[in-house]
């Protein structure tokens, strides 16, 4: 008879259950992920294309059929209104685990408040984790 022998761990859970883990499990790193404003960035180009393509008719089809509302597919179609380089910037923002300071949708409606492309570069280079903008005007 062959015996398996393996350690396991064991942590508080809620009304004095425990949860049971590997401890191999416990130490493998976090699995990087695109930042939440990359895929926000992704989705208002690709809704602006379904728009423009005639594929949606409005707004509130979009919101109906995702099941958001109205004014979150303004917010998200806002993210259009950002300096080319700063949409590229976003869409292109490394990839974040659990702990890293990310580019975060608020950072993004302080940058919109400008309408002035060169405004919203200033804030944007402000911004601690964005990369940096060099254009001017």
């Amino acid at each position: 008879m062959t015996h398996i022998q393996a350690k396991f761990q064991t942590t508080a859970a809620a009304r004095g259950q425990h949860r049971v883990t590997s401890p191999t499990a416990a130490k493998r790193p976090p699995t990087p992920r695109l930042p939440h404003v990359s895929k926000l960035m992704a989705l208002a180009i690709r809704l602006d294309h379904l728009l423009a393509t005639g594929q949606v008719k409005d707004q509130a089809e979009i919101a109906r059929t995702a099941g958001i509302t109205r004014a979150r597919v303004t917010q998200i179609l806002n993210l259009l209104q950002l300096a080319p380089d700063i949409q590229e910037a976003v869409l292109h923002l490394p990839p974040v685990t659990n702990g890293d300071i990310v580019t975060t949708e608020r950072d993004l409606r302080t940058v919109l408040q400008s309408p002035n492309w060169s405004k919203q570069r200033q804030v944007w280079n402000k911004i601690g984790s964005a990369p940096p903008c060099s254009k001017t005007s």
